[in-house]
């Protein structure tokens, strides 16, 4: 058998040393998930360890879901997702959430007070109270 030759011993350390590593992987898609929410789950940053092809697939759907449009603003979309989350009755922590990146896109405390209010008759009085009680713990400039 015949050894590889300088050239090709070469060639194969150089994509051995250009490919990122999946800890270097996982901590670039943690850094762009937080960058571009103010947050990350400590559940996702596990997966992005876990899996940072799978966690990277997700995050695509989720640029393209609650991002900017074509029609429709990713402040109309977090306004989309704070009713359907305060209707579920998800984790507070997630509506809050939904709420502090609203507002960096440029919502109001009082467009999000609106948007619960719409949700009260389709979602019922449960929903706009879960809504309310996240809402209480948002600061005007979006933070907790």
């Amino acid at each position: 058998m015949a050894k590889p030759s300088a050239t090709t011993a070469a060639k194969a350390s150089t994509v051995a040393t250009t490919k990122p590593s999946a800890e270097a992987r996982a901590d670039a898609l943690i850094a762009k998930m937080k960058a571009a929410r103010g947050y990350i789950y400590p559940e996702w940053e596990f997966a992005a360890r876990q899996d940072p092809e799978f966690v990277e697939s997700y995050n695509r759907i989720y640029e393209l879901g609650l991002g900017e449009g074509k029609h429709v603003s990713a402040k109309v979309r977090e306004f989309v997702a704070i009713a359907l989350l305060a209707f579920r009755g998800g984790e507070r922590a997630g509506l809050v959430a939904h709420m502090q990146r609203a507002i960096r896109f440029g919502a109001t405390k009082e467009e999000i007070f609106e948007v619960l209010e719409t949700c009260l008759i389709p979602g019922g009085a449960p929903t706009f109270h879960r809504g309310l009680s996240a809402l209480m713990e948002v600061k005007t400039d979006g933070r907790k």
